[in-house]
């Protein structure tokens, strides 16, 4: 990708183009001095998803005579009579006698995967329309859409603190996205006894993928000590971040709750207690770190979302509702059959008649699932809810 657009940027630097409309009146190989059809940058074009253009044929000029308007012996000799060699007609009209072989994915722009390469020679793009610049940036994103999340995990402190029968020492994870400004940094507090906990976990299922990851020993004594506690939290930045970089491990159930489901039970809890407020502000933190989690499985940040719209719906906040209910059918693409869907689908269509939106697709897309799942008696949203993290 990037070779595309270093490739595409000396193409701006040396095509000399000026477009009216949707006409082309002039197009010069900066390297062959004729016509694309016989240029090096052809390829350019094709790799990059432009291949319209290859549809409208420029005819090179005889070398050494001068063009129509006095120019350079390369220029176009005339853009303005049909089927002379300089003639180009509309981007639009070539397309339409071309036969594409495979559309491109999506309604504007092609999304290829990561390791998916543009079948670009034949196929119809909506690349031809964009200028360099554009073009430039459509594959800055796309770059970045395809790039893996990557977390970084810092024990920043640690401190003592009292408990009921004994003291213990609770240590403060900092999470943060790397190779960007994470200004969505997740601050999280857990004891010893947490980490001893998820490795018991692990053990049960990647014993073999984490047989070479060493957890910090448990000592009888001195745990309280700086030079320990020190100590301490240098073995488990280090045991977080020897987790992570197993993708089973980083993927799963053990992991992921580890980090987050402390805090989601507790604002689960304070949203069966209708301290929406609260609950707000514990999911606020805890859903952004959750989504980088669960990148691999959308699904799982759901019931959390739909507890954000929940609350906001019942503190009267339609449009942050909505907002959140949003990015909750999102994830729930192609995942008609999940039981969050239709409650979640009645939400949202209510929430668009009360704040002015278009609610009838929200509504015909409940009634189409109602008709391919009938269910006897449906849950709300919000009883869906309230059950989520009782144990």
């Amino acid at each position: 990708e990037l070779s595309k657009v270093a490739a595409t940027g000396l193409l701006a630097q040396s095509l000399e183009q000026r477009a009216e409309g949707d006409h082309v009146t002039s197009l010069l190989d900066p390297w062959t001095r004729t016509g694309p059809e016989t240029s090096g940058w052809t390829r350019v074009l094709y790799s990059a998803g432009v291949s319209p253009l290859m549809e409208c044929p420029l005819l090179p000029p005889q070398r050494g005579s001068m063009g129509s308007e006095g120019g350079p012996p390369w220029s176009m000799a005339s853009p303005k009579h049909a089927r002379s060699p300089g003639w180009t007609r509309p981007i639009s009209q070539c397309m339409a006698g071309t036969k594409p072989k495979a559309s491109a994915p999506g309604p504007d722009l092609p999304r290829p995967g990561p390791e998916e390469h543009l079948d670009a020679h034949g196929s119809q793009s909506s690349n031809s329309s964009m200028t360099t610049r554009e073009l430039q940036e459509y594959w800055r994103t796309q770059k970045r859409c395809w790039k893996h999340v990557k977390l970084l995990f810092e024990i920043a402190s640690a401190h003592i603190e009292e408990g009921r029968v004994s003291r213990f020492v609770m240590y403060q994870i900092v999470v943060i996205q790397t190779g960007s400004f994470d200004s969505n940094k997740a601050i999280l507090e857990r004891r010893y006894s947490d980490f001893e906990m998820l490795q018991k976990k692990l053990l049960k299922t990647f014993r073999e993928e984490i047989e070479d990851v060493v957890f910090p020993k448990k000592h009888l004594m001195g745990n309280f000590t700086p030079e320990m506690i020190s100590e301490r939290k240098l073995a488990l930045k280090e045991y977080l971040s020897l987790l992570y970089a197993i993708r089973c491990v980083r993927r799963s159930r053990e992991f992921i709750d580890f980090l987050t489901r402390p805090e989601l039970k507790e604002a689960f809890s304070c949203l069966r207690a209708g301290q929406y407020t609260k609950a707000l502000d514990i999911l606020v933190r805890t859903v952004p770190l959750q989504e980088k989690l669960a990148s691999h499985c959308p699904v799982m940040v759901v019931p959390s979302l739909c507890a954000m719209l929940v609350c906001h719906r019942d503190l009267e906040r339609p449009a942050e509702a909505f907002a959140a209910g949003e990015r909750a059918l999102q994830c729930l693409q192609a995942r008609e059959g999940h039981r969050y869907y239709a409650p979640l689908l009645d939400a949202m269509a209510r929430l668009a008649y009360a704040l002015g939106k278009d609610f009838v697709s929200l509504q015909k897309r409940l009634e189409e699932n109602q008709l391919r799942k009938p269910a006897s008696r449906g849950f709300t949203l919000k009883e869906l809810t309230v059950q989520e993290y009782l144990y």
